[in-house]
């Protein structure tokens, strides 16, 4: 009987392992082995030798993440224990960081959606756009369309995530936004009290 060839593959250089570590680190989906083959110029068993490796020593390390296999192709998570503190910095702890012009911003474009950048700075008093990219950086506003009017300014609405941090099905379930607007006397009144009148000459 011939003798066969071992299960194992020979042990690539480190680097093949730090190189495995750092594409799966950065992508996006799940990454599949055959890609990190092509990648690494490594046999797809190989691969997979290794990652089970990586798997193995994370989680007999004890670290916060771990190195998993889903979707056929792999990636780094938290840990399924530690997901009571991660919903907690990812609810709370985001919703603490947003400051209080994204929120102005947001709740305009939610509740006059779709409109241009112009459109929200008359309505705010100032440029938007370092803030709007913000919102569509946590997915919260995206471009929905073009204005017909003299250079057709890119429009912005609301996304389904942020119906669903909301918890809403619909735009429609908005509560209603004279809830928290005053009455057309106090802004006056709030008009007048916060106006600057221009100093008087004295020698007038």
């Amino acid at each position: 009987m011939n003798p066969t060839v071992s299960d194992t593959p020979a042990r690539p250089d480190a680097d093949t392992v730090r190189a495995i570590e750092a594409i799966v680190l950065v992508a996006v989906e799940p990454v599949p082995s055959e890609t990190l083959a092509q990648l690494l110029e490594q046999p797809v068993v190989t691969i997979e030798h290794l990652c089970h490796e990586l798997q193995t020593a994370y989680a007999e390390a004890g670290h916060g993440f771990e190195l998993v296999k889903v979707a056929g192709g792999w990636r780094y998570q938290t840990a399924a224990d530690l997901s009571p503190y991660v919903e907690r910095f990812l609810l709370d702890g985001q919703r603490a960081r947003m400051s209080s012009a994204a929120l102005e911003t947001l709740a305009i474009i939610a509740y006059k959606q779709p409109l241009s950048r112009m459109q929200i700075a008359s309505i705010r008093g100032v440029d938007p756009d370092g803030v709007i990219r913000t919102l569509q950086a946590r997915g919260y506003v995206a471009e929905v369309g073009r204005d017909h009017g003299p250079g057709q300014a890119i429009l912005y609405g609301t996304t389904p995530s942020f119906l669903e941090k909301l918890g809403l099905f619909a735009l429609s379930d908005l509560p209603p936004i004279a809830e928290f607007v005053p009455g057309a006397d106090v802004v006056e009144a709030l008009e007048h009290g916060l106006r600057i009148d221009p100093p008087t000459d004295a020698r007038a």
